[in-house]
């Protein structure tokens, strides 16, 4: 619920949930493929997004202060967006980084190859 307006938010709406193709997809998936989409390939990138994820929520370190976060629905719907958001976005950088170290690398040996034969 919505605590200025005291309505349920149009994304929770029953008929838009049965309506999302995106959310039916989903469902309909093996939860062992949900895991293994969701989670990052590499350690970078969950590095990455426990920095990100600790900068939007604050970052006292839980072992010195007894740490509380509260929130309502729609604020953890935007934080969950943002962090898939994020993540979409380093996955597709660490895919470029690979593609680039790849290139720069047959590049190389490319052109080490033309001057051992020249």
């Amino acid at each position: 619920m919505d605590e200025v307006t005291g309505q349920i938010p149009e994304f929770t709406d029953s008929k838009s949930m049965t309506e999302n193709p995106l959310l039916q997809y989903v469902k309909t998936m093996d939860p062992d493929t949900i895991t293994q989409l969701s989670r990052p390939d590499s350690n970078d990138v969950m590095q990455v997004m426990e920095h990100n994820v600790i900068g939007l929520l604050g970052g006292l370190p839980s072992g010195q202060f007894d740490v509380s976060v509260t929130t309502n629905r729609e604020n953890l719907g935007r934080l969950l967006a943002s962090a898939m958001m994020s993540g979409y976005f380093l996955r597709g950088a660490e895919q470029r980084l690979a593609f680039e170290e790849r290139f720069s690398t047959n590049f190389f040996d490319e052109e080490t190859a033309e001057d051992e034969q020249a």
